[in-house]
């Protein structure tokens, strides 16, 4: 779950709007890649990567994660989410963490030194990947 102070969402009913500053969860999709593993692929990750990388290993428990792909959303005010980030990725392990522009340049710096340079992509429009 992830905070986001002054997010207000439409009423149920239609009528009006009311205050929703906590994303419960986050839609994703998961590939499974013969002799690979699970591709990832998450939105903004606003419910906090952490929460879809957990998720993507409850709903596929033997396979392993071999790479996220998608905003991370570590920057700003969420880079104090990082410290926990690095550590659930280093538990995970996965081949490639191909970060968009929500990640943040302090998370990619970070990313990379814990990994190491050559497991995290930037994620930019129009690159090809093939897993």
């Amino acid at each position: 779950m992830s905070a986001a102070p002054g997010q207000y969402r439409k009423k149920l009913d239609g009528d009006g709007w009311e205050l929703d500053e906590f994303t419960m969860d986050e839609r994703f999709v998961a590939v499974n890649v013969a002799g690979k593993g699970l591709i990832v692929f998450a939105a903004c990750s606003h419910a906090g990567t952490i929460n879809v990388l957990k998720h993507a290993k409850r709903t596929f428990q033997d396979v392993p994660i071999h790479a996220v792909v998608g905003g991370l959303h570590l920057a700003g005010s969420n880079e104090e989410n990082l410290p926990e980030t690095v550590e659930i990725d280093a538990r995970i392990q996965p081949a490639y963490i191909v970060a968009g522009h929500c990640t943040g340049w302090r998370a990619m710096t970070a990313l990379a030194k814990a990994f190491g340079e050559e497991k995290i992509v930037p994620l930019s429009i129009g690159k090809r990947f093939s897993f």
